[in-house]
């Protein structure tokens, strides 16, 4: 065999051991996932932007969240089911359009958030649409 041959050989573990894994700047803020599933964490904040994603939080951590919106086109209040979440005073105060709610991760488990808001600000006398835009993020609890 031939040197090259042997090199590339040997570098293509290393290559390979670093596919899969994302980095975040905001830990606490995204979960990597891992070769033994998702990262836990214990405290998690969701905005706008992590619609459609799943999080993992720790049995006993928090979730809180903040969709900015404006006075035309407001979220609806957050909701959730399942049983892993139970909400919590978010201890902040809202501004018109703006939906922020607080959960704590009180059982194993799956909970989903959604929430909703117009896709075009509707005024008097004003063309509209009927468009909405849908925020969903699914958020699974586990012992420590």
């Amino acid at each position: 065999m031939r040197r090259t041959t042997l090199l590339a050989l040997a570098a293509t573990p290393l290559l390979l051991a670093g596919c899969g894994t994302h980095s975040s700047s905001s830990a606490s803020q995204k979960v990597s996932p891992v070769p033994g599933g998702p990262v836990c964490r214990n405290d998690v904040r969701l905005t706008a932007a992590d619609s459609g994603r799943t999080v993992c939080v720790a049995k006993g951590g928090e979730v809180r969240l903040s969709l900015g919106g404006t006075k035309e086109r407001p979220w609806k209040p957050v909701t959730v089911t399942g049983g892993a979440l139970k909400a919590i005073n978010s201890g902040l105060v809202i501004r018109p359009g703006n939906a922020e709610a607080a959960y704590h991760a009180s059982a194993p488990g799956t909970g989903k958030l959604t929430s909703s808001r117009p896709m075009c600000a509707t005024a008097p006398g004003q063309m509209s649409c009927k468009g909405i835009q849908e925020w969903t993020v699914t958020v699974t609890v586990k012992n420590g």
